[in-house]
């Protein structure tokens, strides 16, 4: 097969590995910078080009869009998919989990557990939303961050206040969440590929830090899910439409609450921290699942 990868730097360590699990089982890998990509966008051939020739004889896609690029790399996803092209997760459902609000609010019609989650449009509801969310200590989080930018940890109702002032006079758009204190600043990441979880870890914040990222100083080890943790992994991933995904849990005193599904999971912290071959596994998948015009939109909303 001729599988593409959707990746603006192929020397990053999950490019790297997606194409030498691919080349270690015989396929043609192709890396192809979306950002670089442009498309005739016709009925009858659609095409993408790049470097000044067309795109041809792709068997399937793995999209890793960047979230500063979402609207651009799912274009480009999506042209492929009218060019009959597999992709291993579809423009819809990247646009879907790449949406925190409509993300969490697909989750919540179907009763997947969350943190208590507020959003309003007038400054007016400032106090109310607080209290929604349970009172201070709060989470404040712009709906266009990721990777923990953007998320803020309000201590007290003064300071949560200041924070959300703040970014209504930058016109962003944020929610407030109730605080999980009892996770201590960790969250289990939960990777999915084809409604399974392949490999889980637990991410531990550094002293003082709340948000887990392993690029903010984090650790990762090995951790083994709940029965609980494992059904709502799967069912997140499954509601976005996600084949692939990464879905990060916190423990809370009510179950397991999702933080994020992402469409774009990482593989170096997972496949250091489990030893498991995830970038093998993505692979397996095109080959069982890829074949032309199979693209469907899964999930709803």
């Amino acid at each position: 097969m001729k599988i593409g990868i959707l990746s603006t730097n192929r020397n990053l360590y999950s490019t790297k590995r997606i194409i030498e699990a691919g080349k270690e089982r015989g396929h043609e890998m192709l890396v192809v910078n979306h950002k670089r990509c442009y498309m005739n966008i016709t009925s009858h051939k659609p095409s993408v080009h790049l470097n000044g020739e067309a795109i041809t004889g792709l068997d399937a896609v793995i999209p890793r869009i960047g979230a500063s690029v979402s609207f651009y790399g799912t274009a480009v996803v999506r042209q492929f998919e009218m060019m009959g092209v597999y992709s291993v997760n579809e423009s819809v459902a990247i646009s879907r989990s790449r949406d925190k609000l409509r993300a969490s609010q697909l989750l919540a019609r179907r009763g997947i557990g969350l943190p208590v989650t507020g959003f309003a449009n007038s400054p007016d509801d400032t106090d109310d939303l607080i209290k929604i969310a349970g009172g201070a200590p709060v989470v404040i989080k712009l709906l266009e961050g990721t990777q923990g930018v953007g998320v803020v940890l309000a201590e007290t109702k003064k300071a949560a206040e200041s924070v959300i002032e703040a970014f209504r006079g930058l016109k962003a758009n944020f929610m407030v969440q109730e605080f999980i204190a009892e996770a201590g600043g960790a969250d289990i990441r939960c990777f999915v590929v084809g409604g399974k979880v392949v490999a889980a870890m637990k991410r531990q914040g550094k002293e003082g830090e709340f948000r887990s990222n392993l690029h903010r100083g984090g650790s990762a080890t090995l951790i083994k899910l709940t029965p609980e943790e494992r059904s709502t992994a799967v069912r997140s991933a499954r509601v976005m439409g996600l084949n692939v995904a990464g879905v990060d849990l916190l423990r809370s005193n009510h179950g397991p609450v999702v933080m994020e599904v992402n469409s774009s999971p990482g593989l170096e912290g997972i496949e250091q921290a489990t030893g498991k071959d995830v970038a093998g596994m993505i692979i397996e998948f095109i080959e069982k699942n890829a074949k032309a015009g199979r693209t469907r939109t899964r999930g709803k909303g």
